[in-house]
């Protein structure tokens, strides 16, 4: 079992930057790969960035290249996410999970509890 808690949601002007944090506790918490999905109203859970659990690999959704930066640090079992240049489209609810697997299918074993960024024009 893995716990998951998302922070450092917020409300943000276009073009401002927010870094959300995603604190990983319980059992092998270090050995997943790790991903942020988000979800705007109506629109279908889309995964916006992966890292594997070594932090070697990584992969972004074109919508978020050259945007948003994903990272971890195993030693404090935090994963994070980076996003600059926000946009309005931007807005979603963001959770952080713990990936079943690397790559497509994109599919998370664990699940935070979500946390809102929403960027105003």
């Amino acid at each position: 079992q893995v716990q998951l808690v998302e922070s450092g949601g917020g409300l943000v002007q276009t073009g401002g930057s927010l870094r959300l944090s995603c604190a990983a506790s319980g059992r092998a918490a270090n050995a997943y790969n790790m991903g942020w999905f988000r979800q705007a109203p109506g629109k279908e859970r889309e995964l916006v960035a992966a890292i594997d659990w070594r932090g070697s690999s990584t992969y972004y959704v074109a919508s978020v290249k050259d945007r948003f930066t994903i990272t971890r640090d195993n030693t404090e079992s935090t994963v994070y996410l980076q996003m600059n240049s926000l946009k309005p489209e931007d807005t979603a609810e963001y959770y952080c999970a713990a990936l079943g697997r690397w790559g497509k299918p994109w599919s998370s074993d664990y699940w935070g509890q979500g946390t809102q960024v929403t960027i105003s024009s």
